[in-house]
């Protein structure tokens, strides 16, 4: 009894240790992951928030004497690109050693699913020309649609009744605030008014963003050791050149060029600062709110992530109703609620899931 006991515990003392998952995630008291915990909330709504208001307004916006419009919204993708790029490789000097990790995915392996994380926010953001901003955070919202038909249509996978429930939520929620009619003072506020075309940009958003993260996920199962910031590092770089190429080298090749223009965006904020100040903010924002992002994934897991991030995209929408000035009708915030009732709904069932998968090991 003796020898096993010490088998399982101190070979000096006998004290059996506690294995891993009897720890709490991160460690510490209560006290002190219910702090850290709010510190991940706060920072990633104020972040993400803040940052879907500067979006707005550059889309929204007319600057200048001559009430000029910032057109060239791809070129925020390129300065996010560039901020997120100096943030990781300084947060890699900073914290592991000055080096990315031995045994990380090399650089190379991003250059492919760089160009789908190039094109996705792209047309993200491209979308504010056509639709409102809560029109764009619903229709993102709804991931999950286009991951169920990939999943059902391709592998022939089976979803449940609840799971079906979800989808018919978050799809009758974003269909039924498409439909309904916008207000003419949030329309004279679009540059240029196509809810087809911005809705199907978003769509296609989710296709290349759900590419991107389902072959991150392969690059991280390959190289166990890379770490969020190697990943951060090697898509912003790629992303970096591509953007680079598209908006700087393509516009001195082609005189017809039908992209956005980097010298035409550079000349803009250099003829009114203001705009130039709200895309670094703009940048910023992104940078820091990947931190709390990295922080709450290895402290609460990636549940906990998912919950404060849907959560957040409620109170944009929020946000963006009170201080723009056009808040939603009666029928649209009913469309929202459907919206954000499936996602809490598919929330409970990953929780559910992951309770159950603990209790049988």
């Amino acid at each position: 009894m003796a020898a096993a006991r010490r088998g399982r515990g101190d070979s000096a003392n006998g004290v059996v240790r506690p294995r891993p998952r009897d720890r709490g995630v991160g460690g510490g008291s209560m006290a002190g992951r219910v702090a850290v915990l709010a510190f991940c909330v706060a920072g990633i709504w104020s972040a993400y928030i803040y940052q879907g208001v500067l979006q707005e307004t550059l889309s929204t916006k007319r600057f200048g004497p001559d009430a000029r419009r910032f057109e060239h919204l791809a070129f925020l993708n390129f300065a996010q690109n560039v901020i997120c790029f100096v943030w990781s490789f300084i947060m890699i000097k900073l914290w592991s050693g000055g080096s990315s990790s031995n045994g990380s995915a090399p650089i190379w392996k991003y250059w492919g699913v760089s160009v789908t994380n190039t094109i996705g926010p792209t047309m993200g953001i491209e979308a504010l020309k056509y639709i409102s901003y809560p029109a764009q955070v619903l229709a993102k919202s709804s991931k999950m649609i286009p991951v169920m038909l990939m999943g059902t249509l391709l592998y022939g996978v089976k979803y449940t009744l609840p799971e079906y429930l979800c989808t018919f939520l978050v799809a009758g929620g974003v269909s039924s605030f498409a439909l309904l009619k916008t207000s003419s003072k949030t329309i004279k506020k679009l540059a240029n008014p196509n809810a087809p075309l911005g809705y199907t940009l978003c769509f296609l958003n989710l296709a290349f963003d759900g590419y991107t993260n389902s072959t991150q996920d392969l690059i991280k199962s390959r190289y166990p050791k890379t770490n969020p910031w190697d990943i951060m590092l090697g898509m912003n770089l790629w992303g970096t050149i591509y953007n680079a190429v598209i908006m700087f080298v393509a516009p001195l090749l082609f005189s017809n060029w039908p992209y956005a223009n980097g010298f035409e965006a550079l000349r803009f904020c250099q003829e009114n600062p203001e705009v130039a100040w709200d895309i670094f903010l703009f940048c910023l924002c992104g940078a820091v709110g990947q931190n709390f992002i990295f922080l709450t994934i290895s402290r609460f897991g990636s549940l906990t992530n998912t919950t404060i991030t849907t959560t957040r995209k409620f109170m944009s929408i929020v946000v963006s109703s009170v201080i723009s000035g056009n808040p939603l009708s009666l029928k649209q915030w009913g469309s929202v609620v459907m919206v954000f009732l499936g996602l809490s709904i598919q929330i409970y069932l990953k929780w559910k899931r992951k309770k159950g998968r603990e209790h049988k090991e």
